[in-house]
């Protein structure tokens, strides 16, 4: 039982409530709020719940004005850098990295149930060619459940282990078929002799009438961006997952909820963002006008994929995939304007005091969007394999939030602002 605890006072009726804080492993201390109405009759006020802690993990740990991101302990860079993402979703679902027998087995698990139930490729005709590819992850998501009913108890620990497998193993073959049929192309089914990223890349852009090999530069590059993506902590779309998980629902129904909060531009569409901003610039000649509109403070123009909202010295993700896309760029000598505008873009915010000065860093959705660009993804897809890398992080929160004993249902709570009670008038004298 902890012996800290912070005492506050009602000003107004003058009762008190004494509060436990309890300290974690690492970061700030919280206080527990938890019978705050029952001793005070009020409730807490915290808009976006940007002070408030909605539960207890072990997966992962950011301290932003550090640039620190951990994994089960392990420094994000560290895990780029020496481990692959199958190991990475091993740490995050299990707490610890595997040895060569469990890397062996869950390896194997996940490359043989890459495959999709037939019939879910009837799903894509109900999608209109234009359809956004996350419109068409969601609704293919949430309809695995239909499917695959042999996963979906959640009190059943060999469920829900079945059931995040399969999500982790699946998710790079619906992107892949949301992809090719944005572009009218046949379905490639996956490979089993290819890694996770490589088969990714291979479903997304092989078609039948040639080979194709999978550069290993850009299955480098997606193995990475799939690492720096996994997880982190609890933003909006994990916490949509585990609230929708509160309430029961299956596992498949949750992750879908999560691509739902996902596909917004203030969270995963970010790098999106980042290509349409540098299609707006149009050429490097331009970059210091958008610079001067960028500092001016009446002037609507933001430029994004510079700065965190996390992290106030550096994204530490950014270090990691500005190494792959300068790799990238430089070995596949692409010619495109917009990638000349970023590096242009990329070198003078490295040396700009305004930039250095606000410390408006290139984070991880700038290099992210470059990256995919230069691979040859459209910017719609840009999210989809955000989701793609999200969903370890997805069904390793989903499942330690079924196994916590202190999860309850979601239920936050409002301060109601509108009308007092009334009496109903008829609508002829209204």
């Amino acid at each position: 039982m902890t012996k800290r605890y912070m005492e506050i006072t009602d000003s107004l009726t003058g009762k008190s409530a004494k509060l436990p804080i309890f300290e974690g492993t690492l970061g700030q201390a919280v206080v527990d709020i938890r019978d705050i109405q029952a001793d005070l009759d009020l409730f807490t006020f915290d808009p976006g719940f940007m002070a408030t802690a909605s539960c207890k993990s072990r997966l992962t740990f950011i301290d932003g004005n550090k640039g620190q991101l951990l994994h089960g302990g392990y420094s994000i860079d560290e895990l780029a850098d020496k481990s692959n993402f199958l190991e990475v979703c091993y740490l995050l679902l299990h707490g610890e990295l595997p040895n060569k027998a469990e890397k062996a087995e869950f390896d194997h698990a996940i490359t043989h149930h890459t495959m999709v139930h037939e019939q879910i490729h009837s799903f894509f005709r109900g999608f209109r060619r234009d359809a956004h590819p996350m419109a068409i992850l969601c609704g293919i998501t949430g309809a695995l459940s239909a499917f695959y009913h042999d996963s979906t108890d959640i009190s059943d620990p060999t469920q829900r282990m079945i059931a995040s497998r399969r999500l982790i193993a699946k998710m790079p073959t619906l992107a892949a078929m949301a992809f090719k049929y944005s572009t009218g192309q046949p379905f490639n089914y996956p490979r089993n002799d290819l890694n996770y990223a490589e088969n990714f890349l291979h479903m997304c852009f092989a078609v039948p009438a040639e080979e194709y090999q999978v550069n290993p530069i850009l299955a480098t590059a997606m193995d990475k961006i799939l690492i720096l993506h996994a997880d982190h902590e609890q933003n909006a779309s994990t916490s949509t997952v585990r609230l929708a998980g509160s309430s029961g629902a299956n596992p498949f129904a949750c992750i879908a909820a999560g691509i739902a909060a996902l596909w917004g531009p203030a969270h995963g569409g970010a790098n999106e963002a980042v290509l349409d901003m540098l299609a707006e610039i149009g050429t490097a000649k331009r970059i210091p006008e958008y610079i001067e509109r960028a500092r001016a403070k009446d002037d609507p123009f933001r430029l994004f994929g510079f700065g965190h909202r996390v992290y106030k010295s550096f994204d530490p993700r950014a270090k990691v995939l500005r190494e792959q896309c300068h790799q990238v760029l430089e070995k596949l000598g692409i010619n495109d304007p917009l990638l000349e505008i970023a590096m242009e873009l990329e070198e003078i915010a490295l040396k700009d005091s305004y930039f250095i000065d606000k410390k408006l860093y290139p984070n991880v959705d700038f290099y992210s969007g470059i990256i995919l660009k230069a691979m040859g993804f459209p910017t719609s897809m840009f999210t989809v394999l955000f989701a793609v890398a999200r969903t370890v992080g997805w069904v390793s929160q989903w499942k330690e939030m079924i196994e916590d004993p202190m999860q309850r249902i979601g239920r936050p709570r409002q301060l109601y602002v509108g009308a007092e009670p009334r009496a109903f008038t008829p609508i002829d004298k209204r």
